[in-house]
């Protein structure tokens, strides 16, 4: 049995600025961690003459063609493999519809299954590039590249979207020392709400394709945001981060009428009174996770969790996309 393993992933500052609709244009930068939450994928032989799929529905079909479920139907295509006596099962560590790019990790870990299937390596940067290619170029979901780009590499990740389609990644020139800081001082909870990341982000790429001015000039100020959250934990000063967070949430409201709640607000406002510095919704908005940083954990863990909060510990991943 192949067991593949692909991590979720927060982002720290930039996020939005990582769709096709904005950087193709101008340029996008969006600062990521990989965190110790992950999707696996499950794949193996059976003497079956099907192609077996087990993940939130069970799919027995006789050909790559007859499956439902686009992902895995287009990455067998991609890849040539045809079955049938083939099974692929997925499970995650938190559900899809978080905010935590899911579906970029399980395209990854897919992907890295069926080139081990077929004996064949893949550098983290093609795995991403190709998990972008289904989801972007052959499924047209209106959605971002930092998910597929974090979860391949791994790690706390700086990413600079080019116009030109090309993606440089960077690890942060940081001690170690303000890494494990980092790391402590995030606190997340789930709001309780779901959704999928495409309705949200859709306003978003809709208006910048027509070049909505507002919507324009809020990504530029994201992406400032992002190149200002880099140098503030490059240099150590995460309270400064803190504050960052707060300002980006400000403008990432502005986005989407979809993008909060009045129950997000009122937990925000909470957090904020309980020693959160600044925090935001984790991904396109809309529900999932909260991140907050704060120098005060106990205090505002208490906060959060006498509001029904549920806190998910956070560590960073620093292996990627992997073969188990």
């Amino acid at each position: 049995m192949i067991i593949a393993r692909s991590p979720l992933r927060i982002s720290l500052g930039g996020g939005g600025t990582d769709l096709p609709s904005y950087y193709r244009a101008h340029g996008g930068f969006v600062l990521s961690a990989a965190i110790t939450q992950y999707v696996y994928v499950t794949m193996q032989r059976t003497p079956l003459k099907e192609i077996l799929l087990r993940y939130s529905h069970i799919e027995r079909v006789k050909t790559v063609a007859e499956i439902k479920h686009p992902i895995v139907r287009e990455a067998l295509k991609l890849t040539g493999i045809e079955g049938p006596n083939i099974e692929i099962s997925t499970l995650a560590d938190i559900p899809a519809g978080t905010g935590l790019g899911s579906s970029g990790s399980f395209a990854t870990a897919l992907l890295k299954a069926l080139y081990k299937y077929k004996r064949n390596f893949i550098h983290p940067r093609d795995l991403a590039e190709m998990a972008c290619h289904i989801e972007l170029d052959l499924l047209k979901e209106p959605i971002g590249k930092q998910d597929q780009y974090i979860a391949a590499y791994g790690g706390v990740t700086a990413f600079e979207f080019r116009t030109d389609g090309s993606v440089d990644a960077k690890s942060l020139n940081v001690s170690e020392d303000t890494i494990d800081l980092l790391e402590d001082n995030l606190v997340m909870v789930s709001t309780g709400y779901y959704r999928a990341a495409s309705s949200v982000l859709k306003e978003q790429d809709d208006r910048s394709k027509s070049n909505d001015q507002e919507m324009i000039d809020n990504l530029h100020r994201v992406r400032e945001l992002g190149y200002r959250t880099r140098e503030a934990i490059e240099t150590g000063n995460l309270a400064a981060y803190g504050q960052i967070m707060h300002e980006h949430w400000l403008h990432k409201k502005k986005r989407s009428s979809a993008m909060s709640n009045p129950d997000i607000d009122a937990w925000y406002d909470l957090a904020l009174a309980n020693g959160a510095i600044g925090g935001k919704l984790i991904g396109a908005g809309g529900g999932g996770f909260l991140l907050f940083y704060t120098e005060e954990k106990a205090k505002l863990r208490a906060a959060l969790k006498q509001a029904g909060l549920m806190e998910v510990k956070l560590g960073f991943d620093f292996e990627g996309t992997k073969i188990l």
